[in-house]
Parts: structure tokens; C-alpha cells; sequence
């Protein structure tokens, strides 16, 4: 029997989720003959065919070890989690550019709450630098355990999204999501904008 998870939405869904693909004549053809010769299904062929292309996914170019590239199959453990909530916190950490305009929206509205604030200072050149210990230890366990309120706020529009900001945040800077960050009284409420400052 297959196990059930919260999806993005938080819903349920399968441990496997169908995904329609069009291939052209000649493609789906000659991946059935390479599925026959593997003696797969052509869904585990393609399965099969998409995890070995990992590999060839350049997500940064030059900055790995000894000046490498680094692949999209090298970050798989720093991306991937069971949990939708964190799923979506790593790509966002990791890689924002790769978010959608929808993605990158809901990520300022959960960085403006200060739910990040932990964990989030910056570097020397101006830039995010973040401190994953208290990521994975501190914030990660609370952005999963407040993500089904998020979800509803956000289905709900910018009037309930705002209100949830506000919330978050105010508890957030009282100590009340993090009674140990020894930094909590410096944290102050950033003003929720309408998203006027999404990248895009």
C-alpha cells in the first residue's frame, strides 16, 4: 500500500504522482525499444532516462570543488526533503533564481514574517548568508509546523496573507516562536508591500 504525504498544497497524495508527457513519434518509439532492451516499462525507462540526466544539469557553473560545476545530481540531498515546507525553503535558500514568479511571492511573504530571521544574516558583500544548524535545528521544525496556516492564508488573498505576516512576525520578535534566540529583541517587523520588491 502505498504511503501518503502532504503535498505543496497540503493536501494528500500518493507516494507517486503521474506526470502527462508528450513525446514525438520518433522518441516514444525508440524509447520503447531502449525500455524492451532494458526489459522496463516505458514509465520506468523515462523514470530511469530523467535520474541519469541529473548529471548533465549545471545549477551553478565554476564554484565547486576545485572550480568544478555543480550538477544538479550533487545537490540532490541539499534540495530534496519528504517535506513539502522544506522542499520549497532549500530551493529558495539555495537557488531563488530557479523560483517561480507564484514561488517567489509566497518566499518574501515568509521572509518579511521574520520566521527566518534566526537563521539569516548578511555576508560582507551585502549578500544572505545563512546559518544551517539553526536552519535544520530551529527553523525548518517551526516552518513545518506553521505551513498548513501559510497555505490557508495564502489561498485566501493579501488581506489574510498580510494578516499572517503581521501575526508571525509580531510573535516572532516577542519570542514567542523562538524563546532562545538570544538576538530577539533586535528583531523588528519588516512592512509588508504589496510584494514591490519581488525579483522578477
Amino acid at each position: 500500500m502505498a504511503t501518503r504525504k502532504q503535498d505543496d498544497e497540503g493536501g494528500d497524495f500518493v507516494r507517486s504522482k503521474v506526470v502527462g508527457v508528450r513525446l514525438d513519434p520518433k522518441l516514444r518509439y525508440l524509447a520503447e525499444i531502449a525500455a524492451r532492451k532494458q526489459r522496463r516499462t516505458i514509465s520506468s525507462f523515462i523514470e530511469w532516462a530523467i535520474e541519469a540526466s541529473l548529471g548533465g544539469v549545471v545549477l551553478q557553473h565554476g564554484v565547486g570543488y576545485n572550480g568544478g560545476d555543480v550538477t544538479l545530481e550533487q545537490e540532490i540531498n541539499r534540495l530534496w526533503d519528504v517535506d513539502p515546507s522544506e522542499r520549497f525553503a532549500r530551493l529558495a535558500i539555495l537557488y531563488p533564481e530557479l523560483l517561480t514568479t507564484e514561488e517567489q511571492e509566497r518566499w518574501k511573504l515568509l521572509t518579511d514574517s521574520l520566521l527566518f530571521s534566526p537563521a539569516k544574516s548578511r555576508d560582507r558583500t551585502g549578500g544572505n548568508s545563512w546559518d544551517w544548524p539553526m536552519l535544520e535545528d530551529r527553523v525548518f521544525p517551526m516552518l513545518r509546523k506553521l505551513w498548513p496556516d501559510f497555505i490557508k492564508a495564502w489561498d485566501k488573498g493579501k488581506e489574510e496573507q498580510r494578516k499572517w505576516v503581521e501575526e508571525i512576525g509580531e510573535k516572532v520578535s516577542k519570542g514567542n516562536i523562538y524563546p532562545y534566540y538570544p538576538n530577539k529583541d533586535e528583531i523588528k517587523p519588516e512592512v509588508f508591500d504589496e510584494f514591490g520588491d519581488v525579483p522578477f
